[in-house]
């Protein structure tokens, strides 16, 4: 449900045509977020409706059946004739094949995260995050998946849905919510040799390479990745009040066998996801150092990270219709002039130009690290709720919950950052179940979760919360 009113965390006056970014409300701040109300609250009503959906059997995953190969057409892909749950929306985006997560090995379903690895002799390869494990699978060059084998979770505690996945050279990265879970550390090449007729369940004590457990009651919300200087960042590892505060922890994997921390930066509180990157301009004074754009619930933080033992803030700015700051990207790793940032709230929350119920995605100018302006958006027409984006390759592929992923071009920004110029070029609405309610969907926490789209092939492949995986392509 939403906040009581009194609490709400935008008031509907904040609609507007326009939005820029503002000093944070220090005030708003403490009664909200920095004692994790709105963090608590978004996750009870999470909690809710993931129990609504599991009561209504719509993660018994094996109910799904697996899909093949089917094209787009006039906008839909049809897998199953005369079955609208198996006839998915698109446009200019080819589904190649679906597996379930009872097909992929999981008993509990609940996907969330997924990452991708390409071996050295070009092979695809996908870790898949489900409430019970990591599922691992390679993308064959027809674009099907083939189940080789899972990773079970570590804690011995409740599974939970919030499992994160990032890849390190040929490592994949694995946290959890889950209590005492910690991190595992997973060599991909050990899924090369492996004859899919006999998929592997490895041990998680151990068929890992390594194991960081030293986190606030050894859980974290998401996992950073920082290949150029052998770093991982933890974030949102709770209790707020550990000496971290939920802010970002500092793993160095330079030796994956044994990973360390030599710190962590708790200036601004919990941190929900970040992207790490060693600075490559304009902005002169920061050329070469390590920085950490942090998505901090109410701001935008940008932090220089360099020396591991002093790590400083840089900026911390918010902005108009701020409910919950969730995630984001730069445009281009090599000249970080721009990032695109989402906000997972402002729908629901029915806040700031979101209040329609219809993503927006907020365009940023970093080219003076230190005073972030946001420059304008792109509004989707698809009802829902935005989730994660990455980009490469002037397009930003972003899991857009029951919407769908949503590609879009945003190749336009660096010469007109109003956002005038982005526009969707491709989608695949992985969700019917909402197909026919009033506006074509609907705000909830529900369908896909995350999306890797970096391998060479150009096959992207899709991790839902009910159904399972999905391998889809542009057409062109």
């Amino acid at each position: 449900m939403l906040l009581p009113r009194s609490l709400s965390i935008v008031a509907m006056a904040s609609v507007a045509t326009a939005i820029k970014e503002v000093p944070l409300d220090e005030s708003r701040h403490s009664a909200l977020y920095a004692n994790g109300l709105v963090h608590q609250t978004i996750m009870s009503n999470k909690d809710a409706q993931f129990a609504r959906q599991r009561a209504a059997g719509a993660y018994n995953s094996a109910q799904y059946q697996e899909l093949g190969y089917t094209p787009c057409v006039d906008g839909l892909a049809t897998a199953v004739e005369g079955d609208a749950m198996n006839t998915f929306r698109c446009n200019n985006i080819d589904l190649y094949h679906f597996m379930s997560h009872a097909d992929l090995g999981s008993q509990t379903g609940e996907g969330a995260s997924s990452w991708g690895w390409t071996s050295d002799d070009s092979r695809e390869f996908i870790a898949i995050s489900q409430a019970d494990g990591a599922a691992f699978a390679e993308i064959s060059p027809e674009g099907k998946m083939v189940y080789l084998g899972r990773l079970p979770q570590t804690s011995t505690a409740e599974p939970s849905i919030w499992r994160e996945i990032r890849g390190y050279k040929n490592f994949m990265i694995i946290g959890s919510e889950a209590v005492d879970h910690g991190i595992q550390i997973f060599d991909m090449s050990k899924l090369l040799d492996i004859d899919s007729s006999s998929p592997v369940t490895f041990n998680p004590d151990e068929d890992v390479t390594g194991q960081y457990s030293a986190l606030p009651i050894g859980r974290s919300h998401n996992v950073v990745i920082n290949e150029a200087t052998n770093f991982v960042y933890a974030v949102g590892a709770q209790p707020r009040t550990d000496a971290c505060a939920a802010g970002l922890i500092f793993i160095d994997v330079s030796d994956p066998a044994n990973p360390t921390s030599p710190g962590c930066a708790p200036e601004d509180g919990y941190v929900h996801d970040a992207q790490c990157l060693v600075y490559a301009g304009p902005d002169t004074r920061y050329v070469d150092r390590e920085i950490c754009y942090g998505y901090n619930e109410d701001t935008l933080t940008i932090y220089d990270v360099t020396d591991k033992q002093s790590p400083e803030i840089v900026a911390r700015v918010s902005y108009e219709g701020a409910s919950y700051t969730h995630q984001g990207w730069v445009l281009d790793p090599m000249n970080q002039e721009y990032l695109l940032l989402d906000d997972e709230y402002d729908e629901y929350d029915q806040a700031g130009i979101a209040a329609d119920g219809y993503p927006v995605t907020y365009i940023w100018d970093i080219k003076d690290l230190a005073s972030p302006k946001l420059t304008g958006y792109y509004k989707s027409g698809a009802y829902g709720i935005d989730h994660n984006q990455y980009v490469h390759d002037g397009k930003t592929f972003q899991s857009n919950y029951g919407s769908g992923l949503r590609i879009l071009d945003i190749s336009s920004i660096p010469e007109d950052p109003s956002g005038a110029g982005v526009h969707e070029i491709g989608f695949f609405d992985i969700y019917p179940e909402n197909d026919a309610m009033p506006n074509g969907g609907d705000i909830n926490f529900e369908g896909t979760w995350s999306s890797y789209s970096y391998f060479k092939s150009g096959f992207i492949f899709v991790n839902t919360i009910e159904r399972g995986g999905f391998v889809v392509k542009l057409a062109s």
